[in-house]
């Protein structure tokens, strides 16, 4: 073969297998090893089921033998025996010396006792050098309570004479004394030798009682050595406090925890002693002298407690402690303040001072320390708010007594006009000084961003309550207290504030209860109202509050205007109608969801109030439905409240049926006709827009309507002209269902044609049931079933032809 016919040869070679064909034949091995990996996963998941309940049961291991719980501690128990033996012993002791001190000699008295208490307290340094710190502890204790009776013996023999004042200052101080020597003493035994290195758990060599027992009874010794010395109310109180400094002080610097402990609670008890004491001098103090000698005790509690808002740990404990400096400091100044001021004007005095402590908040102290004397400015501005509770609840809730004598006689000022049934809280004059006070303080110094958004509002309220209570404090006359009023709502409402619109609603409820005292007030104030709260909600001052506000202001107008004019309350009803076509027609124009129906609830309940004043004259009540139907049919032709066209038809027939009433018509048809009528109209509408609404939901409320009714009624009537006329009727619509093959106008109006021929022959089958012989009815049911069966049979005959001729056809 030559080179050239190789070539040509090789170029037009195909591959063996083609790329298509290859290309099939991989596609086929990977889906085989897809499907063989699918097989071994699906084994492999079973092989997992079945060995899961021999993994997730492994055989338990055995349980090691149970041993006895043991309910209490080593170290308890030791402790509780202690207790108990010492507190024995006390007692014992006690009862011996009290008891059967008498019946031994005074040698005797001074044996016993002497070495009884030198042998308690010589006990416990043997028993620290054996490392028995525990009952060591009790000796020393049992130890100290017979010092304790040590003294009461050496006063009983020696010193019964003596001033028990001066004696009782003298042992406290010799006792304390006593104790803390005892206590550093033991503390200076040499200690145990021990085998190991000790542990922070390991016991002590020194006792712990001496120190605290030293404190406690040390916490009087000032304040009885005052006594003793014949000082007054105020040196006892500045020796109290004195001490609390001091306890204080020992907290502070003191390591031991059992003597810090009693050196905070002698602080908090004798602190809040001397504070209290203190107070109480400052309140009851006639002159100056006394004021200031008050106002130095209450400095001197002050200035303990800024003392530990320098030197006491942790932020929270020093805003406490400098809280209550500040407070200590207002009731000083106060109470100097409170002399010259009169009685009124108190409370001033203290607010003023609480006030002047927010320049010290903005001085350079201490974060903690500033805080607090914040907090001790709001409490004493939230304490003068208090005070003034009485004055605000008898200014904005005494109005309200007036709803049981509308038109009575306009009160002679407005502090009458609010304290109708109960009387003015006395002493209060300031009151409006002390609101507008906080106020000013909320709206001036709250600068924080977070705090400021809440005190405006809270400023806003302060201000007005004062100009609420403002007419009434001064006493000004009854109609400068309605014009006050007024111009407050006003003001209000220009303001663009939720709040300041809030408030304004309710000067508007406070106003309109104000004027109910005088015929003239109370008409111009409530078309005021009307007109303010309708403009209010016109610029989209809480438009859906307003608006419904305005409504009723208007429907009480509507009711005032009528007793004005000694209207009978049904006539009112056409007055008060005016608001419902009112808030219909706002309706329509409004775009706000929310608003328009306020709205119309407000104009519904409205309609409601006139339906129940006309119920007094049933033509006028009838009359007042049929227009309250013509104003909810007014509002159904709006598209999204055509569901409203039901109220209007029942408040229509609810009309006409009350027309019927009053002019006593009895006939049951005069009463349903007004209502199949239109029902029938619309079912025959509806059935034209939609075919396949049903007879029964077109026509058959229609026509049951009138047919039961009219069937019942005929069922009682002895004449023959209801049941004939209704007899037709039955037989038109039964015709009608027939041909135009509507099953309800079928089924109701055969039923009712059956049930009137059956009730206008009953006597007539009475008399042939009679007649006939016994076996009669039971031959013509028995006709009756076998006319059932031939008919029942032809109809399977009929069935079975057809079947055969389809089955020819096919």
């Amino acid at each position: 073969m030559s080179y050239g016919v190789t070539g040509t040869t090789l170029r037009v070679m195909t591959h063996i297998p083609p790329p298509a064909v290859e290309l099939q034949l991989l596609d086929a091995e990977l889906h085989q090893l897809d499907a063989r990996r699918a097989q071994l996963l699906h084994r492999r998941a079973w092989l997992l089921t079945a060995l899961q309940p021999a993994w997730s049961a492994p055989v338990p291991p055995p349980r090691p033998a149970a041993t006895p719980r043991r309910e209490a501690t080593a170290p308890g128990v030791q402790n509780l025996l202690l207790l108990l033996g010492g507190l024995l012993l006390t007692l014992a002791a006690t009862a011996f010396t009290l008891v059967s001190w008498g019946s031994m000699g005074i040698a005797g008295r001074a044996l016993v006792l002497g070495a009884v208490t030198l042998a308690a307290l010589g006990a416990p340094v043997l028993l620290l050098r054996r490392g028995l710190r525990s009952t060591a502890e009790s000796f020393a204790g049992i130890g100290l309570v017979l010092t304790v009776l040590d003294t009461y013996a050496l006063h009983e023999v020696a010193f019964a004479d003596a001033d028990g004042a001066t004696f009782a200052a003298a042992a406290t101080t010799v006792l304390a004394a006593l104790w803390a020597a005892y206590g550093i003493g033991t503390a200076a035994l040499p200690r145990p030798a021990v085998t190991r290195p000790a542990t922070s758990t390991e016991p002590g060599t020194t006792l712990v009682l001496p120190f605290p027992a030293a404190l406690v009874v040390a916490q009087l010794t000032l304040v009885l050595w005052v006594i003793a010395a014949g000082g007054g109310m105020h040196t006892i109180t500045a020796a109290v406090l004195m001490t609390a400094v001091i306890d204080m002080m020992i907290a502070l610097r003191v390591a031991p925890k059992a003597v810090r402990a009693v050196a905070v609670g002698g602080a908090f008890a004798m602190g809040g002693w001397g504070v209290l004491a203190a107070g109480l001098i400052s309140l009851s103090a006639a002159g100056p002298g006394a004021a200031a000698r008050a106002a130095a005790l209450l400095v001197l509690a002050a200035a303990g407690a800024f003392g530990a808002a320098w030197l006491v740990p942790g932020p929270r404990l020093r805003t406490v402690t400098a809280a209550t400096g500040g407070l200590l400091v207002v009731a000083a100044l106060g109470g100097l303040l409170r002399v010259p001021l009169p009685f009124d004007w108190t409370v001033l005095g203290y607010l003023a001072c609480g006030i002047g402590l927010l320049a010290l908040v903005r001085s350079p102290l201490p974060e903690p320390v500033r805080r607090g004397l914040g907090g001790a400015s709001a409490a004493v501005q939230a304490i003068a708010l208090l005070w003034t509770v009485p004055v605000v609840v008898t200014t904005v809730f005494g109005p309200i007594s007036w709803v049981s004598r509308v038109w009575s006689g306009a009160p002679v000022d407005a502090r009458a006009a609010a304290t109708l049934d109960i009387g003015w809280p006395e002493r209060q004059t300031a009151a409006p000084l002390v609101l507008v006070a906080v106020a000013a303080v909320l709206a001036l110094t709250v600068r924080s961003t977070t705090w400021r958004p809440r005190a405006l509002p809270a400023a806003l309220t302060l201000a007005w309550l004062t100009a609420t209570i403002v007419p009434a404090a001064l006493q000004l006359p009854y109609a400068i207290d309605l014009l006050a009023q007024g111009l407050i709502a006003v003001a209000l409402l220009c303001l663009a504030h939720r709040t300041a619109t809030v408030l304004a609603l309710l000067t508007s409820l406070g106003l309109a209860t104000l004027s109910l005292a005088s015929e003239p007030a109370t008409l111009a104030v409530l078309a005021s109202l009307t007109a303010l709260l309708a403009g209010a909600a016109w610029r989209g001052r809480l438009a859906p509050v307003c608006a419904a506000f305005s409504l009723g202001y208007a429907t009480a107008l509507a009711c005032a205007v009528g007793a004005s004019l000694n209207w009978q309350p049904q006539h009112t009803a056409l007055l008060v109608l005016v608001v419902p076509v009112t808030a219909a027609l706002l309706a329509a124009r409004l775009t706000d969801p929310v608003t328009t129906v306020v709205v119309e609830v407000s104009g519904a309940v409205a309609g409601v109030l006139a339906i129940g004043l006309a119920t007094t004259e049933l033509p006028m009540l009838a009359l007042v439905l049929a227009l309250s139907g013509v104003i909810v049919a007014g509002t159904a032709t709006r598209p999204e409240r055509r569901n409203l066209g039901y109220a209007a038809a029942a408040l229509f027939v609810l009309a006409s049926w009350v027309r019927l009433g009053a002019w006593n018509v009895n006939d049951p048809e005069a009463y349903t006709l007004p209502v199949t009528v239109p029902a029938l109209f619309v079912g025959a509408l509806r059935r034209r827009r939609d075919p396949s609404a049903t007879s029964w939901t077109a026509y058959g409320p229609g026509l049951a309507a009138t047919l039961a009714p009219s069937l019942l009624a005929a069922w009682t009537d002895p004449h023959w002209t209801r049941p004939l006329l209704l007899g037709t009727a039955a037989l038109i619509v039964t015709l009608l269902g027939a041909r135009h093959r509507l099953q309800a106008p079928l089924v109701l109006g055969g039923t009712t044609l059956a049930l009137d021929a059956l009730h206008e022959l009953a006597p007539y089958l009475a008399q042939v049931v009679g007649a006939l012989p016994r076996w009669a009815p039971p031959a013509l049911a028995g006709l009756l079933l076998l006319a059932l069966g031939a008919t029942y049979e032809q109809r399977i005959r009929d069935a079975r032809r057809v079947r055969e001729v389809l089955g020819r056809m096919n």
